[in-house]
């Protein structure tokens, strides 16, 4: 049963799911995976939330609430968290709680920022109710394969590591190759696009080799609002929670002072007026994935108006801004072959 909500919401359950300003965009999915979608009985959904950043958030928890309430109306099959939610303090554990306690089946992402604060992996996957840092999960008949990829390569030389090891590759291609099941892949960091895990390439082939049955690679970490294909493969970077990343050199005030005073790295941010998040419907009956869309504002000013470009790649109020636009993966019929 879906957690009732705790705190006033700033948008209602009814305006996310009949949102539909954002843009809708429209990709393939490739031919063979719509025959591992056909070994779905019915549709699929997961409600998705990534980087909720409790930690530099004065208002995580009502963030969270607003998820929760949309998801209790949405009614998904699992509710999915992407990682840098929540570090495994006293504090926490009610938030913690709230998020475990909201759906039969929670699935959670490890982020690079769980850990900070001195608290080590195992400590965040005790709190959270993780037995390992990267684990497969069946959803009616949808495989989830969760990764971890916080490992540190053998020439780490110091900060966050944003690598996926051998034995956890190993482990990936295992996964892959047990049968035909249709697949989701989640990781906190992108295993394409901007920002990628330091061995993406490598990901990428392995990915590649198994695009017949990977539906879609979900990742957080970026903040941004993209979607992308590779060699039959879809990336999409789900857009965080709570706010863009500016950098000491953009400090600025958002919040009153006090707040400020009271959580100082959140100056460093541009944040979402209101909380995004989104839900992925996996339809086997037509063969079609779909991603809900959520638009907010900006509390203060964007990362454009302070003279911020955070990646020469990216376009200011296109992959950076407060939404999740509507997108739609469908099956492209093929062309006839010519005369």
């Amino acid at each position: 049963m879906m957690h009732a909500s705790r705190g006033t919401m700033d948008l209602s359950r009814r305006s996310f799911l009949q949102s539909t300003a954002v843009t809708l965009t429209s990709l393939m999915v490739p031919g063979q995976v719509q025959s591992a979608m056909r070994r779905l009985s019915g549709p699929v959904r997961l409600g998705l939330i990534a980087d909720l950043h409790q930690d530099i958030m004065p208002d995580g928890e009502q963030r969270l609430d607003q998820f929760l309430e949309a998801m209790s109306e949405a009614a998904p099959d699992a509710l999915v968290q992407m990682g840098d939610f929540a570090v495994p303090s006293p504090h926490n554990q009610q938030l913690i709680k709230t998020f475990n306690d909201a759906h039969a089946h929670t699935i959670h992402v490890l982020g690079n920022h769980d850990t900070d604060g001195g608290y080590t992996t195992q400590q965040v996957q005790d709190a959270w109710g993780m037995e390992q840092p990267y684990a497969t999960h069946d959803v009616a008949g949808l495989r989830i394969i969760v990764l971890n990829g916080n490992e540190p390569p053998s020439d780490h030389a110091g900060g966050y590591p944003s690598y996926i090891g051998p034995e956890q590759v190993a482990w990936l291609e295992g996964e892959l190759d047990r049968d035909d099941a249709p697949v989701v892949i989640l990781s906190h960091q992108p295993l394409a696009g901007t920002w990628a895990i330091d061995n993406a390439e490598q990901l990428q082939q392995v990915l590649t080799r198994f695009a017949d049955r990977i539906l879609l690679a979900i990742n957080g970490h970026s903040h941004i609002d993209h979607l992308l294909r590779i060699n039959g493969v879809n990336y999409f970077h789900l857009n965080s929670a709570s706010y863009v990343v500016v950098g000491r050199a953009f400090a600025h005030e958002s919040f009153p002072p006090e707040v400020h005073a009271a959580y100082p790295k959140l100056a460093s941010t541009c944040p979402y007026q209101e909380a995004l998040f989104t839900t992925l419907t996996i339809d086997p009956a037509n063969a079609t994935l779909k991603i809900a869309g959520r638009q907010s504002q900006w509390r203060g000013p964007s990362p454009a108006e302070l003279g911020r470009e955070k990646h020469p790649d990216l376009i200011n109020g296109e992959h950076i801004a407060p939404h999740i636009r509507q997108r739609r993966i469908v099956r492209i019929k093929s062309a006839p072959a010519p005369m």
